[in-house]
Formats: structure tokens, sequence, C-alpha cells
């Protein structure tokens, strides 16, 4: 792996010369450690490279843990509005505070859970369809955002989970058309 001559140093465009020495004040002949690396991530199987796709324990970590936290910042600012219009004549500063804190963290705490438990479901959900029909779609997000809305009102009838089904699908497929149209139209 290490090239010892200058002239296979350009043959591969798909690698980078690196030099673990370059950083160090050290006596050696630098030319003689260039070793080449790939400049794509390696895969141990060939069917890790064909996958572009996080795991189904990334995809739950993912989905779970930013419905969490949006949750719980919605749910904060929900909470200072609400601590806000408790304020009564005659509090003093430190009372105002403490209503606005203990607002916020009480709403910020139950929206973060109930909207973290969503995304918790629409991720096993996600992962379960791809898992049984092998492929990642559009139609995964819409069959997750179905069964989400379904499974999370199922408790209050079949009308209801069935109107929350449908919403989710539809939100669902809404934001998957959103990130279709940011990556399209939006240069990052």
């Amino acid at each position: 792996m290490a090239a010892n001559n200058r002239s296979d140093h350009g043959s591969d465009e798909n690698t980078r010369l690196y030099n673990p020495y370059q950083n160090y004040e050290v006596p050696i002949n630098k030319s003689q450690y260039l070793y080449k690396l790939p400049t794509s991530p390696e895969f141990l199987f060939t069917e890790e490279s064909l996958r572009q796709r996080r795991s189904w324990g990334e995809n739950l970590t993912f989905y779970t843990g930013t419905a969490y936290l949006g949750g719980s910042v919605a749910g904060a600012s929900v909470g200072v509005i609400t601590g806000v219009k408790s304020f009564e004549s005659g509090d003093t500063t430190k009372l105002k505070i403490n209503r606005i804190l203990n607002s916020s963290g009480q709403t910020g705490r139950t929206w973060g859970n109930r909207i973290g438990i969503i995304g918790l479901v629409y991720a096993g959900i996600e992962s379960g369809v791809v898992a049984v029909t092998d492929r990642d779609d559009v139609w995964t997000s819409v069959v997750a955002g179905l069964g989400t809305g379904a499974v999370c009102r199922a408790a209050r009838g079949v009308r209801s989970a069935a109107v929350a089904g449908a919403l989710g699908g539809l939100a669902a497929g809404a934001v998957v058309a959103g990130k279709q149209i940011v990556k399209r139209y939006v240069p990052i």
C-alpha cells in the first residue's frame, strides 16, 4: 500500500495520498511513507455498499430522539406562554420566573414524551415495512405514517384510528415530498 515511487501517485483518482508523518518534525524521508487511502467509504460486504439507508437501530434512535427533542422544545415554548398568562398582580419577579420555569418544564416534558412515542412507533413500523418489502421509497414512509396514526388512536375506536391513519399517511407523504423538493431546488 505504500507508494515508493512517484510515478503511480496520480494513477487512481479514487484515492488520496496520506503521509502519517506530515505534522511531525522527524528526520525521515517523507516521500517514502505516502499511502494511498480511498476517498469513498469502505464496506466489508458488497450488500452494504448497495444499501444507502440507516439500520433499524439507527433509524429508531434518530426518529425517537428528534421527535422527543422537537416535542420538548415546542412544549417548552407553549409552557412559557402558559406561564406568562398565569401571572397574577402582585407577583414578584422570582415568582414569575418560577411560574414560567415550572410551566415550561412540565409542558415540555409532556409534549416530548408524547411526540417521542409517535417517533418510536413510526420508526418501528417503517423499519418493519422495509424489512418485509426490502425496498425503501416514498410509499414506505406513507405506510409507516398510516400505521402510526392508526396505532396511536386505536384505543379511541375504529373511526378515530382510520382518520388518524389517513392524516398520518398524508403527513408522512407531505414530509417526504417536501424533502424531495428541498433536495431538488435548494442548493446546499
